[in-house]
């Protein structure tokens, strides 16, 4: 009886914290740090998908100061206008990893 082993075959890759695209819940949780870092006020907040940066008490500048900080975090080079559809955390969260995977390729 041998003891050899077919070869196995190729699966796809399980997205890890290494994989190199970002997924949505990685992205939500970036942006959940860039808030608590720019409005320590929300430390012990419980964040949902639901909130919008504006209902969080994230003036103008508070607000392009997040979407920066979590570009930057995820190395992705686009410009700020175009984070302006998504309505809450949840959907800018969707948008920047969509972002992100497809300028990865």
């Amino acid at each position: 009886m041998s003891t050899d082993h077919a070869p196995a075959r190729p699966t796809r890759p399980i997205p890890t914290s290494e994989s190199p695209h970002m997924t949505k819940d990685k992205t939500f949780a970036l942006i959940v740090e860039a808030v608590r870092e720019i409005l320590p006020e929300l430390a012990d907040h419980d964040f949902a998908e639901t909130d919008t940066l504006d209902a969080l008490g994230a003036n103008s500048m508070d607000r392009a100061e997040i979407v920066m900080t979590v570009l930057e975090e995820m190395d992705l080079d686009i410009p700020l206008v175009d984070t302006h559809g998504p309505q809450n955390l949840g959907e800018l969260a969707r948008h920047l990893s969509d972002t992100a995977a497809v300028k990865a390729g």
